[in-house]
């Protein structure tokens, strides 16, 4: 009786102590994750400040480069109507949207796609607006047609520049979607600002720890 009695409490130990190194375990793993998530954000953070610096030029007409309220590993370019010039009703690109995209682009890309950075942007989408005027079918239509002109546009300037290498990553990352009016801009007394509403916004994604290869997931987290 009393072998059993000694069996019993030695595996009562044996599971209490598996359980402990469980817990031990489970509580490195959520620090080390943590770590990892702290370091994609600090990325972000650096790639916003770079992004803020070589697109000083256009702050004056209007963009603002600035993190993703909805998403902590996010970053948003805003480029507003203006600057592309737009004519009503229409979704070519102007002259004058020729213009700026010719100036804008390469210094987009030479952020984003350098070795830096390169490997640290897993998606970059190009979102077309609208204001409120018109149809719900309309505005949508109009604002994704709108996004993928600003995307071939873009990867014409790239190639025309000769910047392969931009273009091939831009091919990769870069998809295009309309909004419609859905999220429209408002003012300080909560009536929409039209002129503001109708833009485009270039959202960068970071890569998140699902999306890194495992062998790397595991070489950063053992540090």
């Amino acid at each position: 009786m009393s072998q059993d009695k000694s069996n019993a409490v030695l595996s009562n130990s044996f599971v209490d102590l598996m359980t402990s190194l469980a817990v031990i375990f489970i509580l490195l793993l959520c620090v080390s994750l943590n770590n990892v998530q702290e370091e994609r954000q600090t990325t972000r953070n650096s790639v916003l400040a770079e992004m803020q610096s070589a697109l000083k030029e256009f702050t004056a007409g209007g963009i603002e480069v600035k993190t993703d309220p909805k998403d902590p590993l996010g970053l948003l370019v805003l480029v507003p109507e203006d600057l592309l010039a737009f004519k009503l009703d229409r979704a070519d690109i102007s002259p004058a949207g020729d213009v700026f995209l010719r100036a804008f682009v390469p210094k987009l890309s030479t952020v984003v796609c350098s070795p830096k950075f390169s490997k640290e942007v897993n998606s970059i989408i190009v979102e077309g607006h609208t204001d409120s005027s018109g149809t719900d079918r309309h505005n949508w239509d109009l604002s994704q047609k709108r996004s993928m002109s600003v995307v071939r546009a873009s990867l014409d300037i790239l190639d025309d520049g000769g910047m392969r290498e931009e273009k091939a990553a831009f091919l990769q990352l870069l998809s295009a979607t309309g909004r419609g009016s859905a999220e429209p801009v408002k003012d300080t007394s909560g009536m929409e600002n039209p002129s503001v509403s109708r833009r485009v916004i270039f959202k960068l994604r970071f890569r998140s720890i699902e999306q890194m290869p495992v062998l790397e997931t595991v070489r950063t987290l053992r540090g």
